[in-house]
C-alpha cells in the first residue's frame, strides 16, 4: 500500500471550515476513484494544522486516481473553497505501509486521539519497535508521477501511529517530529 501523509498549514481559525468541507465532500468522492481516505486529524499542538492520510494500492492507481479527482467535478466545485483555507499544502511524505492502518466504521466512534512520530534522516536507518503500533510506514522512493502535488524528497522517514507516546530513542543523525492527533468525526483511523 502506498500512502501520503499530508500536513496542511491553514489560515488562522479556518481548520474547522476545511474539516467540515473535507469530511462532507472529499472522502467518498476520492474513494469512488480507487483511493482510500485513511484518516483525517486535528493536530492538538498546532491549531492551524490539518493532517490526513490517503492510501493507494500502488503507484499506478495513485497517478490515475489523482488525475481523475483533481480533474473532476468534485474538485472543480469545492477545490477553490478548500484552497482558500490553506497557506501551505506541500508538506507531504510519500510512504509505503509496513503495518497497514486498521479501519474503523466511519461516523460511529467519536473522540479519542493518537500519537504520530516521524523519524527523519538523510540516510537509511532503523529504530526500535513500537509497542502495538496502529500503523507504521517508511519512505516510498518511487518517482512522484503526479508533480502537481509535490512530495518531500531526499529524506528517509519512518512514521508510526500509536495509542501511547513513542519511547524509542532516535539514532544519531535522526530528527524526530511528534504529533498528538484528534481524529475528525469521519476519520477511519482512531486511537
Amino acid at each position: 500500500m502506498i500512502v501520503e501523509l499530508r500536513r496542511y498549514t491553514l489560515r488562522p481559525g479556518r481548520r474547522d471550515e476545511l474539516i467540515e468541507l473535507f469530511d462532507r465532500e472529499f472522502v467518498e468522492s476520492q474513494e469512488a476513484l480507487g483511493m482510500t481516505v485513511l484518516g483525517q486529524f486535528r493536530d492538538l499542538d498546532q491549531p492551524d494544522r490539518f493532517v490526513w492520510l490517503r492510501g493507494f494500492p500502488d503507484m499506478d492507481v495513485r497517478r490515475k486516481g489523482l488525475e481523475d479527482f483533481y480533474g473532476g467535478p468534485v474538485w472543480k466545485e469545492h477545490g477553490p473553497a478548500a484552497n482558500a483555507t490553506m497557506i501551505d499544502s506541500d508538506d507531504v511524505f510519500l510512504l509505503r505501509a509496513l503495518v497497514p492502518p486498521p479501519q474503523s466504521p466511519r461516523d460511529t466512534i467519536k473522540g479519542n486521539f493518537l500519537y504520530a512520530t516521524i523519524w527523519l534522516s538523510n540516510h537509511p536507518f532503523t529504530i526500535g519497535e513500537a509497542s502495538e503500533p496502529l500503523a507504521s510506514f517508511e519512505t516510498e522512493h518511487a518517482v512522484n508521477d503526479f508533480p502537481a502535488l509535490p512530495v518531500r524528497e531526499g529524506e528517509h522517514a519512518i512514521v508510526r501511529f500509536t495509542r501511547e507516546p513513542e519511547t524509542a530513542i532516535a539514532p544519531d543523525g535522526v530528527r524526530v517530529e511528534r504529533m498528538r492527533l484528534a481524529p475528525t468525526d469521519r476519520s477511519a483511523l482512531r486511537g
